[in-house]
């Protein structure tokens, strides 16, 4: 069994590799979800812009029902397993179980949406179902894919076919419809580009697999027994999986049932709340692989190094976000939105409150599939998708959109916070050491201070200055404080990995850090 130093100079080389091509393709992601929303809002009428986004956010929940758990599942058990013939019983349950599922679903919408078309008399939201029926089921077979290769600590089908390929190809068949189609066929035109991205996108992502897979796993024989085992595991994933994505849209729901006129301020605001996710996302695609690993060598200490170290460091992509977007709501609407969404800035100021409590525990949510706390974490997201919906139903009628914040916030933080929890109190796992604290603290509190206290407003322009400003403050803390461990000695190995090139410089002024630290400790 490797050390937990070894085991985490091997886990951090996978996480800093998968994290940093994670988080390209989720920033590319996000990048191309704006560029789409804001070509369907200048190019389709608002109803037709409301049937789109109520059959995007039904795709999500339909997504995570029809992928029944297995993603996590299969991300979690492929590296857990000690033979190759398991891993081919994992990969072929999996692959045909969702097949399958996958088909039932597209088959299912596409009656719904004839019935809707037909005797309902609803015809657009008939034809957008149709559409969007090939596009759920093709969405969920390519998760399924993609989480083979995550459980080979694989990210790019992921970041590169689904986060990227996917939203690009849409947009250029949308612009080519919008070119050369009259206007009344826009809204056609966004449905067949959207059915036809996910179907360019798994034909790119079979190639990929019938290319790579057969290299990390060559044909034989499967075990037996596997396949009920994997569906076990994944059973309280499915409940997970299909919670969360209501969580995440249930306030939504509600307040255009109470207050349907705030829809628009809600949702402009909500994108930019999750971009404080970002980073802890990325981590937890390929943290759920890397861990399982350590867990079946039952090398707790290689965990609880990566995920103190890695935690620290996805810090520094909430940090500056948070508190541009808090201290400074308005000016930060403005520079995203111009001012007509500036006056909406107390809920903003909770969504972010909320979103960056959830990335300050790390990927917790990730990490307790990797140990099989799949119960425990069941429990959890029951929680934090009651708490959405039941806060939503209370507060919305009274508050509104600031009801629907605090119901999203309160949903968003309570979920990581519990699972963290748990990992603590049966693991020791938890990012809560001086090596975090300090610079998370030090960095934070007196920006906080100044940004509270400060009544001159910065120009727009400087806003992105001032969050890489903040970003570099944290590193100086870090360095200036001693806020160092073998960790991100591991984790800097790891970056001089992926550059391909050692960092001299980096590596005197951690030298410098430490000598520092260790006198100072000397002399008291």
């Amino acid at each position: 069994m490797a050390s937990g130093t070894e085991g985490a100079r091997s886990g951090l080389n996978s996480v800093t590799r998968g994290t940093f091509i994670m988080l390209l393709g989720t920033l590319g992601f996000v990048a191309e979800g704006f560029l789409s929303r804001v070509l369907l809002a200048r190019t389709l009428t608002t109803h037709e812009v409301g049937v789109f986004t109520f059959a995007l956010g039904l795709a999500a929940v339909l997504t995570a029902f029809g992928a029944l758990g297995l993603p996590s599942a299969v991300g979690r058990n492929l590296p857990y397993s000690n033979t190759d013939d398991d891993r081919r019983a994992i990969v072929r349950t999996a692959l045909m179980t969702t097949g399958f599922s996958a088909l039932a679903i597209t088959v299912g919408l596409l009656g719904a949406g004839a019935l809707l078309a037909g005797p309902l008399d609803y015809p657009l939201i008939g034809m957008t179902l149709e559409f969007f029926a090939v596009a759920v089921g093709l969405s969920i077979f390519a998760g399924t894919l993609a989480s083979v290769f995550q459980g080979y600590e694989d990210v790019r089908p992921n970041a590169i076919f689904i986060q990227v390929l996917n939203p690009a190809l849409f947009i250029v068949f949308y612009l080519a419809a919008l070119v050369t189609g009259p206007s009344t066929l826009h809204f056609l035109g966004a449905l067949v580009g959207y059915a036809a991205a996910a179907v360019v996108t798994i034909v790119c992502l079979l190639l990929y697999t019938r290319r790579r897979l057969p290299r990390l796993l060559p044909a034989g024989p499967r075990a037996k027994g596997v396949a009920r085992r994997l569906l076990l595991f994944a059973a309280p994933l499915l409940v997970v999986g299909t919670l969360s994505s209501l969580a995440g849209n249930g306030d939504t729901i509600i307040l255009g049932i109470f207050r349907g006129g705030s829809i628009a301020a809600y949702t402009v605001e909500l994108p930019l709340a999750r971009l404080l996710q970002v980073g802890v996302g990325s981590l937890g695609y390929i943290f759920l692989p890397v861990t399982a690993r350590f867990v079946r060598d039952d090398n707790d200490e290689a965990v609880r190094i990566t995920y103190a170290t890695a935690t620290k460091w996805v810090a520094v992509t909430s940090l500056p976000l948070f508190l541009v977007l808090f201290f400074l709501p308005s000016r930060s609407l403005g520079f995203v939105y111009g001012s007509l969404y500036t006056s909406a800035s107390l809920p903003l100021q909770i969504l972010v409150a909320g979103a960056f409590l959830s990335t300050l525990v790390g990927p917790a949510t990730a990490t307790q599939v990797s140990y099989g706390q799949t119960r425990l974490l069941l429990y959890n997201t029951v929680a934090s998708a009651g708490a959405d919906v039941g806060l939503s139903f209370v507060l919305i009628p009274v508050w509104g959109l600031t009801g629907a914040a605090v119901a999203w916030a309160v949903a968003a933080a309570l979920q990581p916070i519990l699972s963290m929890t748990e990992l603590a109190l049966l693991r020791r796992v938890h990012p809560f050491r001086r090596h975090y604290l300090v610079p998370l603290a030090v960095t934070g509190i007196p920006l906080g201070i100044l940004f509270a206290t400060v009544l001159v407003a910065p120009p727009l322009w400087s806003l992105p200055l001032l969050a890489f400003g903040i970003v570099g403050l944290f590193v100086l803390v870090v360095l200036l404080s001693g806020s160092l461990d073998d960790g991100d000695r591991l984790l800097l190995e790891a970056l001089e990995g992926l550059l391909g090139r050692r960092l001299y410089l980096v590596r005197r002024v951690g030298a410098w850090c430490l000598r520092h630290q260790l006198g100072a400790r000397r002399v008291r």
